[in-house]
């Protein structure tokens, strides 16, 4: 059975309707030139070598979830595929090369992942021997532009088994072909694979420019836009999905409020609250692209939601250190109210940093496949306890 190389515009792709978190941040006008948010060194980088053709045949994509990663790959495509006959001019954003790069449903791309690849595997298939047979499809010849271009979005979560194939396909190189892959992080890719890219680093929007974005472009009122692009730490793609979708904000809220109240409750409470925590995030889980509804299992998007409510638990243990450092008014968490500085101040430095470095680490661990309700609890249990709550 052949693996679906994945052309599809985004609006045709099966989901449950759940909130994206990882959204494209674009213009709305059709002006020439990248559509992404800030993200200067990496624009430069791809300009100016698409002006001189010399870029790179590998092109590593790599930064935290949310930075808008999709939305700068977005603009490479165009870039790619922009058939403008100014260089200069490129991406115009005009031409059929550039819309259908946008729209991803241009007959040179293709676009493949890990859980593509394990959802699209044939009976009795294993993943690696899907993605060997992905692999070699996706190095077919191109139709219309003058070169392919294969995407392999979260390249970091593949197997080794399934980057050393990679690996050997970036060791044959054509001309004909170009390879973008997508990490959050690149750390967890071969040193042989990164060696072979040239690495393009998508970081956090300085705070004035995406609160101005905000308010351009979503037309947020200044004090929210200022809010979001706090409470987002600067990553362009959370902040528009916080300002897309209130209902992903108001859970946020939700989240940090019950860990706070968690502060001074007993460890019953803490481990029975696990179950609820996942199961409220559950709804928020994007849907990747290759999604298949049907094949989709609770495990994965549980752990997914697991994810999600241990990248919130973070940013909440954060502006804990801040506000317990006397500073509450840099913490964008504030908003939540009294509670964080009232806790803040109950609190030690070091049990918060302790608490940082454990969610760090079961956060890597989720991405490992580790249990999703195991891998909370097993934070809950370094989540701090006020005196109080120690004698209950």
């Amino acid at each position: 059975m052949p693996l679906p190389l994945d052309r599809r515009p985004p609006s045709s792709r099966s989901g449950r309707g759940r909130i994206p978190i990882l959204l494209a941040v674009i213009s709305t006008d059709v002006a020439p030139g990248f559509r992404s948010l800030g993200q200067p060194a990496a624009r430069r980088m791809a300009t100016l070598g698409a002006a001189q053709g010399r870029v790179g045949r590998t092109i590593l994509v790599h930064g935290a979830p949310g930075a808008g990663k999709t939305a700068f790959v977005d603009d490479l495509l165009a870039l790619a595929f922009c058939a403008d006959a100014d260089a200069s001019r490129r991406p115009c954003n005009a031409c059929r090369g550039c819309r259908d790069a946008r729209s991803r449903s241009h007959p040179d791309l293709v676009v493949g992942s890990p859980d593509a690849w394990r959802e699209a595997r044939s009976t009795g298939e294993s993943i690696v021997a899907a993605a060997r047979r992905w692999l070699l499809d996706a190095a077919g010849a191109p139709v219309v532009a003058d070169r392919r271009v294969v995407v392999v979005e979260r390249a970091d979560r593949a197997s080794e088994q399934i980057q050393n194939a990679l690996l050997k396909t970036l060791e044959e190189p054509t001309d004909r072909h170009t390879f973008i892959l997508v990490a959050d992080e690149p750390s967890r890719l071969l040193s042989t694979i990164r060696s072979r890219c040239q690495p393009m680093r998508i970081g956090p929007v300085p705070r004035e420019e995406l609160t101005a974005h905000l308010m351009d472009v979503e037309r947020l009122p200044h004090d929210l836009a200022d809010a979001l692009s706090r409470i987002a730490n600067g990553l362009s793609g959370t902040a528009v999905a916080y300002a897309r979708n209130r209902d992903l904000l108001d859970w946020r809220r939700r989240l940090q409020a019950e860990l706070l109240s968690l502060l001074e409750r007993g460890r019953a409470d803490r481990f029975g609250s696990v179950r609820d925590l996942i199961d409220d995030a559950v709804s928020l889980v994007p849907a990747r692209q290759g999604d298949d509804e049907e094949a989709r299992t609770p495990a994965s998007v549980q752990r997914e939601a697991a994810i999600l409510v241990v990248e919130a638990w973070i940013g909440l243990t954060r502006d804990l250190l801040v506000a317990n450092g006397g500073r509450p008014s840099l913490a964008p968490g504030i908003e939540l109210g009294p509670d964080l500085e009232r806790l803040a101040a109950r609190l030690d430095a070091a049990s918060l940093l302790a608490m940082a470095a454990r969610l760090e680490a079961v956060h890597a661990g989720l991405r490992e496949n580790a249990a999703p309700r195991l891998a909370l609890e097993a934070a809950m249990l370094c989540w701090p306890m006020l005196p109080a709550t120690r004698e209950r």
